[in-house]
C-alpha cells in the first residue's frame, strides 16, 4: 500500500482514513472513506430485500379494480373517437360527389 501511496500526486486527492458506518438499526461497518463517520438510515442487515421478509402487493386485486371502475370508460372513449373519424370521413366524401 505504502508504493500506491507513493504514486500518488500530493496536494491532489483527498484523505482517504478508515471510518465508521452507522446504520439506524444499530449495525456498524468499518471502512474507509473521506468522510468521517457516516450514518444511514437502511443497511443490507435491515433491509426487506435482503432480510427476506418482503411485502407482496396483491397488484392482481387492484388492476382488477381498475379494470371494472375505469375499463368501460376508456372503450366508451374510444369508441367515440371512431364514430366521429367515421362521420368526417362521410363528409368528406359528400363533398367531393
Amino acid at each position: 500500500m505504502a508504493t500506491f501511496l507513493a504514486l500518488m500526486k500530493s496536494g491532489k486527492h483527498p484523505e482517504y482514513n478508515p471510518t465508521t458506518i452507522i446504520c439506524a438499526c444499530g449495525a456498524v461497518y468499518q471502512t474507509r472513506s473521506t468522510r468521517d463517520n457516516l450514518k444511514i438510515g437502511i443497511c443490507s442487515a435491515c433491509h426487506p430485500f435482503f432480510t427476506g421478509e418482503q411485502k407482496f402487493i396483491d397488484t392482481a386485486g387492484r388492476v382488477e379494480k381498475f379494470s371494472r371502475r375505469y375499463g368501460s370508460v376508456r372503450a366508451t372513449r374510444a369508441q367515440g373517437i371512431v364514430s366521429a373519424t367515421q362521420a368526417q370521413a362521410s363528409k368528406l366524401a359528400k363533398k367531393k360527389r
